[in-house]
């Protein structure tokens, strides 16, 4: 092996260490974690601490420390408005869509769409049909009650994500609550079945 060669050969080997480590360390809490699959699934919102630690249901200062953490590292990005700091995933980080992949991915269809609902306005969402029993079973049937928005628009990104076809049925608060009150058989019918609660509560 050439000098150039073995010279490259060590820079890549070092590169994927840097990577390993860098991986590793980004997972290594549980609040980090969270907080990655929080803003790398809604990389154009911005949240300030508190409205993070009631998202992730965690303590505001372990979230504070780690938002630090992550901006350090160029994760994250922030911008103060007023007294309040606001954090926003990095979209130009090196890293930024392998680890957007690897967290949406490793959260499964369910999980991704449960941090993406969670900005979403949405007052009840859940996975129905053929998917609860079966998560090889395509489309997957979700049910979202509250306002469209990009919920839509961002759904596509998860099916592209997990090569799965997601059929989204989409109604307002006020239809969905008389639809309950006339005990609507379609909806009673929907909401009687197996399903995968993402948002809000039966």
């Amino acid at each position: 092996m050439t000098n150039t060669k073995t010279m490259l050969y060590k820079y890549i080997q070092n590169m994927a260490k840097q990577v390993r480590d860098t991986l590793k360390s980004l997972f290594s809490s549980s609040v980090r974690a969270d907080i990655l699959a929080l803003l790398l699934n809604n990389p154009d919102e911005k949240f300030y601490v508190r409205e993070i630690a009631t998202l992730i249901r965690k303590n505001p200062s372990g979230v504070k420390r780690e938002l630090d953490n992550l901006e350090k590292m160029g994760i994250l990005t922030n911008k103060k408005v007023a007294n309040l700091k606001y954090f926003q995933a990095e979209k130009k980080s090196p890293l930024f869509s392998e680890l957007k992949n690897l967290i949406t991915k490793s959260l499964g269809i369910p999980g991704a769409l449960k941090t993406l609902l969670k900005t979403s306005g949405a007052k009840l969402a859940f996975i129905y049909g053929s998917f609860t029993e079966n998560e090889d079973a395509e489309p997957v049937d979700l049910f979202i009650v509250g306002p469209s928005s990009n919920n839509l628009e961002s759904i596509k990104d998860i099916e592209e994500k997990f090569k799965k076809k997601i059929s989204t049925t989409i109604i307002d608060e006020n239809e969905f609550k008389s639809k309950k009150e006339i005990s609507d058989a379609d909806l009673e019918k929907l909401l009687s079945g197996d399903k995968i609660l993402l948002i809000g509560k039966l």
